[in-house]
């Protein structure tokens, strides 16, 4: 598969560390770019050099901006708007679900606590948005 960037926007050292190890053992071979608070990914994804990656794993509860402002942000600006952005967070609350759909995520996944689990669900979400799916067209 050819090598297109990812955004994961998570300040968990061990759910990023855990991402990106699924990734490689599963041969999805994206370049990862992680952002660890809400500034961060709105600096990578709008400052002077902004990233265009094909799809964004963006957690909830996030230091600085909140990842819910971090896609409103995404969904209100022309060059991002259409971005795949998948919710992946510990968030088990009801609103969490609904702001998130509300706001333009294409999916909302809960981290599994268990790690195997969390490696099978990472594997299956990489299949679906970097194999499986159409991306809208650039």
């Amino acid at each position: 598969m050819a090598s297109k960037t990812i955004l994961l926007v998570d300040d968990n050292l061990d759910d990023e560390d855990l991402t990106i190890r699924s990734f490689k053992k599963h041969n999805l071979t994206n370049n990862i770019v992680v952002a660890r608070d809400g500034a961060e990914a709105i600096e990578i994804l709008f400052g002077a050099k902004p990233l265009k990656p094909v799809l964004i794993l963006l957690d909830i509860k996030l230091p600085k901006i909140d990842g819910k402002e971090v896609l409103k942000r995404i969904r209100s600006d022309e060059r991002t708007k259409l971005l795949p952005v998948v919710i992946l967070t510990s968030s088990k609350e009801t609103r969490d679900i609904y702001d998130s759909y509300n706001l333009g995520a294409n999916s909302y996944i809960r981290k599994p606590v268990e790690f195997g689990e969390f490696m099978e669900t990472v594997r299956l979400l990489g299949l679906f948005w970097l194999v499986l799916n159409e991306p809208p067209p650039v």
